[in-house]
């Protein structure tokens, strides 16, 4: 019942812009009553109709400016940053911040892998195609904002479900030359530094930045040490062309604390069984981009961009109830495992937008070409040493060492067709080509190298889409349906076990997103954004159990193929009310928000087939169930933010208070927690955060906040391997301070 008062006043406030503009007749005058647009937007802020060569209207979209927000940002505090986002699911498995796991509408937060991650509208992720985790993310005190778009985003920006994620890193054009710094002191030897250089000398422009964070982690186990640099230049050869030049260099090493068991978390949190296990991950970003304006109407960009990366992990990844311990015999602990990616990408991409009338009808067309190649050496399970440091040094060869490689053609065009000034429809069409490839050799047995099977995937793919939007002065409705894909990623391909099978026809995971809503803001004081979805996501991969041979005297092997579907549909909601504007009190009092996002998720499996075997041989039997209408892994059921937000002559403040539903860790739905938490269900749970800034003598600042200000005890995820299985605790109370300076 507590909600139903939020889609009344939603009710109301649409049928206050519904009569915003009566009409006063006095008999052959007719006289419109005037309105009040206001510029003043509330974090989140909606993408224009068009922007940078890609057409935003009829598409569900946020822009989160950093500026506008009081959060924890010397630590990426993601569950704080995109509060004002409803649907998004963050992952909080360690404080640091270096690894930001986001997903929405229900699916996947690992890494952010259902979601196309970019800075300044380039590729960050190990791979788009075949590994889309993304290792890498700057740090939020370099961000100016943060664009999400939902599921429309397929046509312009492929893959994947979730939609585009792009940072886009702060700027200086307007001085010749400023410097900013951000200072922080924290809980558990926290200590960051923010060091930036920028500036514009006649058509000459750069941005140079310097980041560092280290700290001890809340948990035992858990330090970590992340560098971040990057550097910008641009050249204006007129105001209607310019060339700029970027490049990022990241490098962090942290301490993994690994899972708990139950037990041990209800126990405590804050314990580790995992002091030798380590994780660190050397980045490159580099991008070339050319933008010209060839007329009033047509536009054009190239980036030419790529990405040189590792993933470098080395520990004891048994589960938590098996002790990492010495062994007496020989006096030392067992030897870790090593792992290692190494990452080579790159690609291009032109995006254009021409501008004509068709007849009375003024039309955007968005158009462009991507290609891209990218190649993956997967070194696995490397004999490591016994020691206890990052170590990644092993005893002869990995018996897993593989080359994937990936290559990829797009040509994608989307054209807005304005058939009145407040209507338009915008239809689009996106064609794929992807090259998938793999070979090298997947284990040693006897001395022996076990080749892997080469696998070569080639596919040809449309996705069509469209959306409407309809605008009333300040708001919109919206809508919008568009097909969507995610190729089959290498872990797919790569058999758990040597006698495993994989479908030669496998198949990439196919669907469609679906959105309807209603958003803009009402004169000064408000800003909203309701909305339903429906998200189709077809040909999910999954193992089924068969005998050797069709005989049960020879045992079993998993034949991993395309098996079923799940639907995710819900409701998702924003609204930030100006009380003091509303009350017209804000020169007294300053200006006082209160925020809310809610969002009611259903996420269900409605047909996948799984198999279990029982007995031995010669008498195996195999049962088939479907796993239908259970609820999807790692999707709650709700996710509601709530806040309060002051700010007065320099003094900035906000309260945030979030609500997380229970959900399950595994397709079975089981409850019960397994002896190695790997699987059971995961409790809701409710965090509270303060945070705060005052901004003195016009160049200086000091910022502070607590982040989980009433410690709750609770988890966002368990893990089957990486970081450690287990159940991954959230961290308890913290505390920073920061003072900070620009001129």
């Amino acid at each position: 019942m507590k909600y139903i008062s939020v889609f009344a006043f939603l009710s109301l406030l649409i049928s206050q812009s519904l009569t915003a503009q009566e009409i006063e007749t006095n008999d052959s005058i007719v006289k419109l009553n005037p309105v009040t647009i206001s510029p003043i937007q509330q974090s989140p802020e909606r993408l224009p109709e068009t922007k940078e060569n890609v057409i935003y209207a009829g598409k569900k979209n946020e822009v989160l400016k950093l500026s506008a927000i009081t959060a924890n940002v010397a630590t990426n505090n993601t569950r704080e940053i995109f509060s004002r986002v409803p649907g998004v699911t963050v992952w909080e498995n360690e404080g640091s911040g270096i690894q930001i796991n986001v997903g929405v509408r229900g699916l996947s937060p690992n890494r952010s892998w259902e979601l196309n991650t970019r800075q300044n509208g380039y590729d960050i992720s190990s791979d788009v195609f075949g590994y889309p985790e993304a290792y890498y993310n700057p740090p939020l005190e370099a961000v100016e904002s943060i664009e999400l778009i939902r599921g429309g985003a397929s046509l312009q920006f492929g893959p994947q479900f979730g939609g585009m994620l792009n940072y886009n890193l702060k700027r200086e054009n307007k001085k010749k030359f400023s410097f900013e710094t951000q200072n922080t002191l924290g809980s558990y030897n926290l200590t960051s530094s923010y060091n930036a250089i920028g500036g514009k000398i006649n058509k000459f422009s750069y941005y140079a930045y310097n980041h560092s964070r280290s700290g001890d982690g809340w948990r035992e186990n858990n330090q970590y040490k992340v560098r971040n640099s990057h550097l910008f230049l641009e050249y204006a050869f007129s105001e209607k062309t310019k060339l700029t030049a970027e490049y990022t260099n990241m490098d962090y090493q942290m301490q993994q604390a690994g899972g708990l068991t139950d037990a041990q978390f209800n126990d405590n949190p804050r314990q580790s069984f995992r002091e030798r296990n380590w994780f660190g991950t050397p980045w490159n970003l580099f991008s070339i981009s050319f933008d010209t304006k060839i007329s009033e109407r047509f536009s054009s960009n190239t980036k030419l961009f790529g990405l040189i990366g590792e993933r470098n992990s080395v520990g004891f990844t048994a589960t938590p109830n098996n002790p990492d311990a010495i062994n007496p015999s020989t006096n030392d602990y067992a030897n870790r495992r090593v792992d290692r990616d190494y990452y080579k990408n790159y690609g291009i991409e032109n995006r254009n937008l021409f501008r004509y009338d068709l007849g009375s009808i003024k039309n955007n067309l968005a158009f462009g070409i991507r290609l891209y190649k990218a190649n993956t050496n997967r070194q696995q399970e490397g004999k490591g040493t016994t020691g206890s440091d990052f170590d990644l040094n092993i005893e002869g060869r990995y018996p897993r060492d593989l080359d994937f490689s990936t290559e990829n053609v797009a040509l994608f065009a989307e054209n807005q067709f304005k058939i009145t000034d407040k209507f338009s429809v915008t239809p689009g069409i996106r064609y794929e080509y992807i090259g998938s490839k793999g070979e090298g050799r997947f284990g040693i047995s006897s001395g022996n190298d076990v080749p892997f099977e080469n696998k070569n995937i080639t596919r040809s793919k449309a996705l069509l889409g469209v959306g409407l939007e309809y605008k009333l002065n300040t708001t919109n409705f919206y809508a919008n349906i568009t097909q969507a894909y995610r190729p089959v990623l290498f872990s797919d391909i790569t058999p758990p076990a040597v006698n495993d099978v994989i479908d030669p026809n496998l198949k990439d995971a196919s669907g469609y997103n679906a959105d309807l809503g209603y958003r803009g803001t009402f004169k000064n004081y408000l800003n909203f954004d309701f909305s339903l979805f429906y998200l189709s996501y077809n040909n999910r991969i999954g193992g089924i159990r068969q005998h050797v041979n069709n005989d049960p005297t020879q045992g079993t092997y998993l034949y991993r193929t395309n098996l079923g579907e799940t639907i995710n549909k819900g409701i998702e909601g924003f609204v930030n009310l100006n009380i003091t504007r509303l009350l017209e009190i804000e020169n007294a009092f300053g200006n006082i928000d209160a925020f809310a996002t809610v969002s009611f998720i259903d996420s269900r499996y409605t047909d996948f087939k799984i198999y279990s075997a029982s007995g031995t041989a010669p008498n195996v039997v195999i049962t088939e169930s479907n796993l239908k209408g259970n609820r999807v892994e790692n999707a709650p059921r709700y996710i509601h933010n709530f806040g309060l937000s002051w700010n007065k002559k320099g003094f900035s403040t906000t309260l945030q208070y979030k609500i997380s539903g229970k959900i399950y860790t595994d397709a079975n739905n089981t409850i019960t927690p397994s002896a190695n938490g790997v699987t059971g269900l995961l409790d809701d749970y409710k965090i509270l955060d303060l945070s705060a800034e005052y901004k003195f003598l016009k160049n200086y600042n000091i910022r502070g906040g607590v982040n989980n200000l009433s410690n709750e005890t609770y988890a966002t995820r368990r893990a089957g391997g990486y970081p450690g299985p287990g159940i991954l605790p959230g961290d308890g109370r913290t505390f920073y301070i920061s003072l900070g300076a620009k001129f």
